[in-house]
């Protein structure tokens, strides 16, 4: 049997004149993560310090900003923003995109390498295991907003949600497929569907799981591209498998009846990180070793 999901007050902290939402205190926790995440490594790395990592940080939290609002609004509302380019600056509702936000931090990275003359790929397998930890703070983040829910399913079974954020998108499905009516449920005079809780799914994949592997991945020296090469496997695939159970976005026409524009952009990431695994164990580069 289906759960109802906790609508959660959407705002975390109210203290009169500053409110900070859900959302925003997620961010807050991923960029303290990968702060104090970078720090621990430099206790085994000689080539990065303190103070490179309060710039790592600093430059990635902008690529992420920028990049995943950008590339939402490109790669998902391109009709909106060509309706209304100031859409662009309208932050506040809400929309922001890993894969644009992937391309902002490469960005990013790749000037902190210019900046202190460093190769692009060491900074990136620097980085890449404290990445992880904000994705999980951002699908915990979607799941207490109650967004980006998952597809309905016909288990019956208790891990299945009721989302009434989704009212108006079940309604539009009952009305397209009657046959579903016998798994709708009312609720506060609503008619709502059970839906896998996608949020979650992500976060413990491309969040807990990817998290640990990269981790203990990247403990031992591991040639140049190797640990950026493991992010994008582990990442592509997990959120191709995970886009099964997630909504596809509303309007968008399904690639062969079955692939959505999750899997679709994950797909180069997948390709990208098996031709540079390849060539960092086809002549291994190593950028630092273990130090006592």
């Amino acid at each position: 049997m289906a759960v109802l999901h906790p609508q959660f007050n959407p705002v975390a902290l109210d203290l009169g004149v500053i409110k900070l939402h859900w959302y925003g205190l997620m961010y807050l926790l991923a960029f303290a993560a990968a702060y104090f995440l970078a720090w621990q490594r430099t206790k085994k790395r000689e080539d990065f310090n303190a103070q490179m990592v309060s710039d790592l940080v600093f430059f990635g939290s902008l690529g992420v900003i920028l990049g995943g609002r950008i590339g939402y609004v490109l790669l998902y509302n391109f009709g909106e923003f060509l309706a209304n380019p100031l859409y662009l600056l309208r932050v506040w509702e809400g929309g922001m995109s890993f894969h644009g936000g992937f391309v902002g931090v490469l960005v990013a990275m790749c000037y902190f390498a210019y900046k202190y003359q460093k190769s692009a790929f060491t900074v990136l397998d620097f980085i890449a295991p404290c990445i992880p930890t904000g994705l999980l703070f951002g699908r915990i983040g979607n799941f207490i907003n109650g967004e980006l829910w998952g597809r309905v399913s016909q288990a019956n079974a208790s891990y299945l949600m009721y989302f009434p954020q989704a009212a108006d998108a079940d309604f539009q499905l009952l009305q397209a497929e009657p046959s579903l009516q016998s798994l709708a449920s009312n609720i506060g005079g609503y008619l709502l569907l059970p839906r896998h809780p996608s949020q979650l799914y992500q976060a413990a994949t491309e969040g807990v799981l990817l998290f640990v592997l990269l981790w203990w991945f990247s403990a031992k020296p591991r040639p140049r591209y190797a640990v950026s090469a493991l992010f994008l496997l582990g990442y592509g695939i997990s959120r191709f498998i995970t886009e099964f159970f997630r909504q596809p976005d509303v309007g968008y026409q399904l690639i062969f009846g079955w692939m959505s524009k999750g899997q679709l952009y994950s797909v180069p990431m997948i390709v990208a990180g098996v031709i540079l695994m390849i060539m960092a164990y086809r002549k291994p580069i190593y950028d630092w070793k273990i130090t006592q």
